[in-house]
């Protein structure tokens, strides 16, 4: 298949190389020192059980290369609807686009533009961008995760499926998207919230009494908003997260930590935030998302510029 990665950030630079080292037809959209260095060196994907470099086409310009079979999305959730426009020129009338953001409304975004060409979709990797044209997974599950929005079988998500299924990569075409969204956000809203708030790795948030009846706090609370606006969640959805926290490399940390602590642009308001803005919008109160959002916001405001600390 040909597949653009729009953003190759850790999530598009992590499958969009293990797609390309299994033969796909990789083209990777990126910008800046990162575009460069992709360009000149290929792209470096260092993994625990080594390195390999992946030489691919790299390019700025989604014109250029017209359209592809697949389009992975791995912009920054704040970035989805201008990145909606930038994808036109990729999407032809058997072209699939499928969001990695980790939140629950990036396909909606897509689909206002794109239209049926957008699937639901999500990812999990602990992975990041290490350096310029580095990217850098530290182990634990990586997996995607898509499927029509309206949960029907078609042959363009199994020949997908296959697709990453030949790359050895964990792929699951779930019984109900939205469920597989909200099962995910949950997850990954607490998690990057107490660690951005605590400032340490999961292998300490999940150890210490404390911070682990926080991150159960931060899940039950999604958990609610999810089951308040129809989503049929589990019932073992906490215990099942709080076990999944529990397998993690000790060392794991979020996107959303690693960018408050580097004083970056981060998808607060998509995780936590979002949280607490559709908890609302379902009259449902989530106490510890709002304190989480609360006390993390003035770094956000600062690293966008909105703010100054004297």
């Amino acid at each position: 298949m040909r597949i653009a990665v729009f953003g190759t950030g850790g999530a598009g630079g992590y499958f969009g190389a293990q797609l390309a080292i299994a033969g796909e037809d990789v083209v990777f959209i990126a910008r800046g020192d990162h575009l460069r260095a992709i360009k000149s060196t290929g792209l470096r994907l260092e993994t625990p059980s080594g390195e390999t470099a992946i030489r691919a086409t790299a390019t700025d310009q989604p014109a250029e290369i017209g359209h592809v079979d697949a389009v992975l999305v791995g912009v920054k959730a704040w970035q989805v609807a201008a990145a909606a426009s930038a994808i036109r020129p990729l999407v032809g009338p058997d072209t699939v686009v499928v969001p990695l953001q980790n939140g629950v409304e990036a396909a909606g975004e897509l689909a206002a533009v794109l239209g049926p060409a957008t699937l639901g979709g999500l990812c999990g990797t602990l992975s990041f961008v290490a350096g310029p044209g580095h990217i850098r997974s530290v182990g634990g599950q990586n997996y995607i995760k898509f499927g029509e929005r309206d949960n029907q079988p078609t042959e363009r998500v199994r020949r997908l499926r296959d697709c990453f299924a030949h790359a050895k990569i964990s792929v699951e075409v779930p019984a109900d998207i939205a469920k597989a969204l909200w099962d995910k956000f949950l997850m990954v809203t607490s998690f990057g919230g107490v660690g951005a708030i605590t400032r340490a790795p999961i292998g300490v948030t999940r150890a210490v009494p404390e911070t682990r009846r926080l991150l159960e706090q931060c899940v039950q609370e999604a958990m609610a908003v999810a089951k308040a606006r129809g989503i049929p969640m589990a019932e073992t959805t906490v215990s099942d997260t709080m076990k999944f926290y529990d397998g993690l490399p000790t060392n794991g940390t979020t996107s959303l930590q690693r960018d408050i602590v580097d004083g970056k642009m981060s998808e607060l308001d998509y995780w936590n935030g979002a949280v607490v803005r559709l908890g609302r919008e379902a009259a449902v109160p989530t106490p510890t998302n709002e304190f989480i959002y609360d006390c993390l916001l003035p770094h956000e405001l600062r690293a966008r510029g909105k703010i100054e600390f004297s």
